[in-house]
């Protein structure tokens, strides 16, 4: 419809509108893209064949949705690409306050605009990025704020009594009439205000001070809940979940892969970053198997989850911490380090919710095991598991086999009282020096990595360090602005020695 031309009720009916409900046009709208074979959520990665067709079938239902599921699992932006499947503008009557159908007004004050001009009641046009509403459900939400009160400064300059349905300051409810209405963290909502939207979900009446309107408001409600609110901090009534039709529950990414391309989609670099810091396959993968090691780890409260908002906030400071030594160092170009991922502690620890356990253990070492175990569930995967090099003994009737261990030369290198201190603001060519003068470390990687070029030979021998350590075959220690490698059965005459030095102390003292 030409929305410029159209202007009256009357101009309205000869271009042959219709009323339709919003749940109505939203099923007709999504039925069109299906038949397309149109995407009908973009960007939302890992929910193709779990969530996206639960949605779709709710839609078609015309259901109300309430989307169950842990923080970080895009719910909210679910909800709010709904919008897309609204038809681009629709017609309301001129200066209504809920947004009445010129052919199916419901409030008094479109009644009797209607009743007075008829069919020259004049017509506004809203967009569909206009038809949605949002609230983030707090203990101090009021029935007021939602469904709304009696305005006295209203009857007052209208010279109205408290009688009149004029007074009535509508809510955001009401005013979100014809529109997509999400409620966030629902559990979160008092149990009486929860009760307040009985009859709004299934009978239409709107209760006011007294008033008993019979507002039937044509709204798709969207709600929002984490599992873990139900114990923590409250719960939905369960009259109002009996109300909403589809409760469609959402998950974390189940793969790496899908994981990865969530952070590249969703990370924000500057321009400037990505021309002058470079980021391995191998970094990326480190920095997801970060959040699926958080999620499995015994130190992590898992009702509270583990948001990919981590994964992303992590990518975004490794970006960082590459940039920050680049500049320092006045380098052009830069490659993100393993031992740059010291930067990505901060985006865990304000990430992860810890039980008791990992309070004791304090959230940097937290975060710090969590790094150390991505990368030796990584290692495995670009390198052979030292755990499967150990001898075993043989079975009865056989002869001890040899095994070859490709780690070996750089094991002994570290035993003959070889360190390496590798400090985290050195030149990419300080680094490589370093690596370079490890015996074996090189060999061992292009072994396996014939095609890598000097630089991601280099990232692979740091790689391959840091997997020994987590594999207890060399020891790793991180200090204030190094990690240092050293032998394993030196480090730990080393820490003993220590121990006894202060018991000596003590008994001096």
């Amino acid at each position: 419809m030409d929305t410029k031309r159209i202007n009256t009720i009357r101009e309205l009916k000869e271009a042959g509108y219709k009323f339709k409900s919003i749940k109505e046009e939203i099923r007709q709208n999504l039925i069109k893209k299906l038949q397309a074979k149109e995407e009908t959520f973009t960007g939302i990665l890992g929910y193709e064949d779990s969530v996206i067709p639960d949605v779709e079938r709710a839609l078609l239902s015309k259901h109300n949705i309430l989307f169950l599921g842990l923080r970080g699992q895009a719910k909210t932006r679910m909800a709010r690409q709904m919008t897309e499947l609204l038809d681009e503008y629709i017609p309301v009557i001129a200066g209504s306050d809920i947004n009445d159908d010129p052919l199916h007004p419901i409030s008094k004050y479109a009644r009797d605009a209607v009743l007075q001009k008829g069919d020259d009641t004049p017509i506004e046009w809203i967009h569909r990025s206009e038809r949605y509403g949002e609230k983030l459900a707090t203990p101090d939400v009021s029935v007021a704020d939602l469904i709304g009160d009696i305005d006295p400064i209203k009857a007052a300059n209208l010279r109205l009594s408290f009688a009149d349905e004029q007074v009535i300051h509508y809510g955001i409810i009401p005013r979100s009439n014809r529109c997509i209405f999400v409620i966030n963290e629902l559990p979160d909502l008092q149990a009486r205000i929860q009760v307040a939207l009985f009859n709004i979900l299934e009978e239409g009446d709107v209760q006011i001070r007294g008033f008993k309107l019979r507002l039937p408001l044509d709204i798709l409600f969207v709600f929002t809940a984490n599992p873990e609110d139900y114990t923590n901090r409250g719960s939905i009534v369960t009259p109002l979940k009996d109300r909403i039709q589809s409760q469609i529950l959402t998950h974390y990414p189940k793969t790496l892969e899908i994981a990865l391309a969530i952070t590249e989609q969703e990370a924000e670099l500057m321009k400037e970053q990505k021309e002058k810091v470079s980021v391995s396959d191998l970094v990326k993968r480190l920095i997801e198997q970060v959040a699926f090691e958080a999620r499995t780890s015994e130190f992590v409260d898992k009702k509270s989850g583990v948001s990919a908002r981590l994964t992303i906030s992590a990518f975004e400071n490794a970006i960082s911490a590459a940039e920050r030594r680049a500049i320092i160092n006045k380098e052009k170009q830069t490659q993100v380090w393993i031992a740059d991922l010291i930067g990505i502690i901060p985006s865990i620890t304000g990430k992860i919710e810890l039980v008791y356990e990992g309070e004791q253990e304090g959230p940097y070492q937290v975060a710090m095991n969590l790094l150390d175990k991505a990368i030796r569930s990584q290692f495995v995967q670009y390198f052979p598991n030292p755990d499967s090099l150990k001898k075993r003994a043989p079975r009865k009737g056989e002869t001890a086999q040899p095994v070859e261990n490709p780690y070996r030369s750089i094991i002994s290198w570290f035993d003959k009282g070889n360190h390496l201190n590798s400090f985290f603001a050195a030149t990419d060519k300080e680094r490589m020096n370093q690596l370079y003068a490890v015996d074996g470390l090189h060999a061992l990687v292009k072994k396996s990595f014939s095609h890598a070029n000097e630089k991601e030979a280099a990232l692979l021998m740091e790689f391959v360090l840091h997997g020994l350590s987590s594999y207890s075959l060399i020891s790793k220690k991180i200090l204030e602005t190094s990690v240092e490698f050293k032998d394993l059965m030196g480090s730990m005459l080393n820490i003993q020695s220590s121990a006894s030095f202060d018991e000596e102390e003590d008994d001096y003292r």
